[in-house]
C-alpha cells in the first residue's frame, strides 16, 4: 500500500490513476475512464453492458455464421455435378473458339467427362445424403411387434402409394411367414386413375394376391380391407369348435411405414378416433389393440424403417413424401431435390410442370436448377429465407396442391 502512495505522489494523480484502470483491466477486464468517485462506478457498470452487449452481438454473428456454412455445404453437394459439367463444356467451347487445341486429345477427354458428370447428375438426380432416422421407439417397437405377429392371423400392410416399393418394409414377408397378407395403398386419390391400376397389376404380377386401394381420410376401399381380413374367420373359429373352444375375434396386425396413415385406417373401421393420427411421422408410439363390433381386433403399431436404407434415392423420396422424420433432412435441399427428382417423371410436361407453374409462379422451371428454383422462391415469398420456402414447397406437394402423380413407377416388365 506504502508503495502505491509513494508511486501515485511521484507520477501525479492522472498517471496514478491511469496505471489503476489498468490494473482493473488486467484483473476483471472491464474499462475505466480518468474520473474519481461515483464517475468510477458508473464508468466500470456502463461497461460491463456495453462488453456484454457487445459479446451478445458476437455469439449471434457467430451462430449465423456457423448455420449459413452448414447450408452451403448440405447444398453444395446437390449442384456440383451440374456445375462441373457446365464447366467442362464451357472450357470446350472455349478451346474450339480459340482455335489450336479444338480436335486436340484434351478437348475430347474433356468432352467425355462433361458427358459422364451430367450423366451421373441424372442417374442421382432428387438423391440427397441423408442422416439415418432410427428413433429409439421405432427399434423397442419392432422388436415388441416381432412377438405380436406370432399370436396374430392376420396383417395389413400399409404402403402410400405414391411409393408403394419405397415403403415395403424388406423384413415384413419373413415377420409374417405363411399368414393372411392385405397390402393396402392408402392415399389412392393423390395419384392418377392410370397410375393406381399400373401399381396394382404390378403387384399382382411379384405375387401379392390381396391388394387393396384406399383413401382413409374420405373412407374410400375401408370395407373392402374388413371384408378380406374376415377370410380367415371361418378357419380360424371351425378349428376352435372342432376343439370344444368358442369363437374368437380375428386378430389382425396393421403394420407399415412411418405416416403412410395406419391409425386414419383403423379409426375409420372403427367409426371413431380410436387412435392419434396426424400428418406427420413418429405420433404412435407404442403397440394398442382396439376392437371393432366383436369379430375383428387390431394392433395398431408404430411406423417401423429399416435400421439403414442403403438406397438414399429412395429415402430422398421418402421424405418427400413425409413418410421419414425432419430431422433427417435440411427443408431448402430436399425441396431443390424434388424439383430435380419431378422433372424425371414421364408426366412432368403433362401434369407436373403446370401445377409447378401455377402453385409456385416460376416460369422457366425448365432452365434453373432446383437450388435456383427454390431460391426464387423465397426471394418472392419468405424474404429470401430459403427454409421457409422449402417447407412451403413440400407442404404444398404433400398436401397435394401441385398435382396427382406417383413419385415412384412400376419397373419395366420384360418382353416374353
Amino acid at each position: 500500500m506504502d508503495g502505491r502512495i509513494r508511486e501515485s505522489r511521484s507520477l501525479g494523480v492522472s498517471e496514478s490513476r491511469k496505471r489503476q484502470c489498468a490494473r482493473r483491466r488486467f484483473r476483471d477486464g472491464t474499462p475505466c475512464r480518468s474520473t474519481t468517485g461515483d464517475d468510477d462506478d458508473e464508468a466500470t457498470d456502463g461497461g460491463r453492458r456495453t462488453r456484454d452487449k457487445r459479446i451478445d452481438i458476437k455469439i449471434m454473428r457467430a451462430a449465423r455464421a456457423a448455420s449459413l456454412a452448414a447450408r452451403r455445404t448440405t447444398t453444395t453437394t446437390l449442384t456440383t455435378t451440374t456445375r462441373v459439367a457446365a464447366g467442362g463444356r464451357r472450357r470446350v467451347n472455349h478451346a474450339r473458339r480459340c482455335g489450336g487445341v479444338s480436335t486436340s486429345a484434351v478437348g475430347r477427354r474433356e468432352v467425355e467427362d462433361a458427358e459422364t458428370v451430367e450423366a451421373r447428375r441424372v442417374a442421382s438426380a432428387g438423391q440427397v445424403k441423408l442422416v439415418q432416422w432410427y428413433p429409439g421407439h421405432i427399434a423397442r417397437a419392432e422388436r415388441l411387434l416381432k412377438d405380436q405377429l406370432k399370436g396374430v392371423d392376420a396383417v395389413l400392410e400399409v404402403r402410400d402409394i405414391r411409393l408403394p416399393h419405397a415403403t415395403s418394409h424388406p423384413g415384413i414377408k419373413d415377420w409374417c411367414g405363411d399368414k393372411l397378407r392385405i397390402v393396402v395403398l392408402n392415399r389412392a386419390d393423390m395419384v392418377s386413375d392410370r397410375e393406381r391400376a399400373q401399381w396394382v397389376s404390378q403387384l399382382k404380377a411379384e405375387g401379392e394376391t390381396r391388394v387393396v386401394l384406399t383413401d382413409a381420410r374420405a373412407g374410400k376401399g375401408v370395407r373392402k380391407v374388413k371384408e378380406l381380413a374376415m377370410e380367415v374367420s371361418e378357419e380360424i373359429n371351425a378349428k376352435r369348435i372342432a376343439k370344444g373352444l368358442l369363437p374368437r375375434p380375428v386378430r389382425a396386425a396393421v403394420v407399415g411405414y412411418p405416416n403412410v396413415g395406419k391409425s386414419a385406417l383403423i379409426n375409420r373401421l372403427v367409426g371413431k378416433a380410436a387412435c392419434a393420427s396426424a400428418p406427420r411421422p413418429g405420433v404412435t408410439r407404442d403397440l394398442r389393440w382396439v376392437r371393432i363390433g366383436g369379430d375383428l381386433d387390431l394392433l395398431d403399431a408404430p411406423g417401423i424403417l429399416p435400421a439403414r436404407i442403403h438406397d438414399q434415392r429412395a429415402a430422398s423420396r421418402l421424405a418427400m413424401a413425409n413418410d421419414i422424420g425432419e430431422a433427417s433432412y435440411i427443408a431448402s435441399t430436399m425441396a431443390a431435390a424434388m424439383i430435380e427428382e419431378l422433372k424425371l417423371l414421364p408426366t412432368w410436361k403433362s401434369i407436373i410442370k403446370p401445377g409447378i407453374v401455377r402453385r409456385f409462379k416460376v416460369e422457366d422451371v425448365d432452365q434453373i436448377t432446383g437450388e435456383e428454383f427454390v431460391q426464387r422462391f423465397a426471394d418472392r415469398t419468405s424474404g429470401g429465407d430459403v427454409e421457409k420456402a422449402g417447407i412451403r414447397m413440400l407442404n404444398d406437394y404433400r398436401g397435394g396442391h401441385v398435382g396427382n402423380f406417383c413419385l415412384e413407377l412400376p419397373p419395366p416388365r420384360r418382353a416374353t
